[in-house]
């Protein structure tokens, strides 16, 4: 199995983008799953504590793709993954805990594609980031996370 991350910051392209991979290329999708737990609560404001349910959901979700890792030859696309949560957690209430850095060690991406904030952006209803300067500070910051992570990327820029 190998594991895409598709990560950058918000109303980049990244859902758009992992449909289509994992239409094109036959893989399968693993949606954001922040976005569905803000759109249950009806509300986008999270506590912290909501922030790290939502990483230990995803925690969870790799722990069983873990699992299965010898089992199937797919590709798997991730719209969005722990990378953005640790650094919202950072953002937001100023740190995040050591166990969700060691799951990003211990459940890395094989590869990641890193959107960048070049198309514009638009409130959905559960979109915080609205400005360039936000929005290419966090491009910045999951950059910094790849790298420390030590694993692949591409940056994914739209092109018109």
């Amino acid at each position: 199995m190998f594991k895409v991350g598709i990560i950058g910051p918000e109303a980049s392209g990244k859902t758009t983008l992992a449909h289509y991979l994992a239409k094109r290329y036959q893989g399968e999708l693993v949606e954001e799953y922040a976005r569905h737990y803000v759109e249950q609560k009806g509300d986008r404001d999270v506590s912290y504590e909501e922030v790290c349910t939502i990483a230990r959901h995803q925690i969870a979700e790799l722990k069983t793709i873990s699992q299965q890792s010898n089992t199937t030859e797919k590709v798997l696309f991730f719209d969005t993954e722990l990378i953005v949560t640790k650094v919202w957690l950072e953002e937001v209430f100023g740190a995040s805990p050591e166990w969700l850095k060691q799951a990003l060690r211990e459940y890395p991406m094989d590869v990641y594609l890193l959107t960048c904030p070049d198309l514009p952006w638009t409130q959905d209803g559960a979109r915080y980031n609205g400005s360039a300067e936000q929005r290419i500070r966090l491009f910045e910051r999951y950059e910094q996370e790849i790298q420390a992570l030590d694993i692949p990327y591409y940056i994914i820029k739209h092109i018109s």
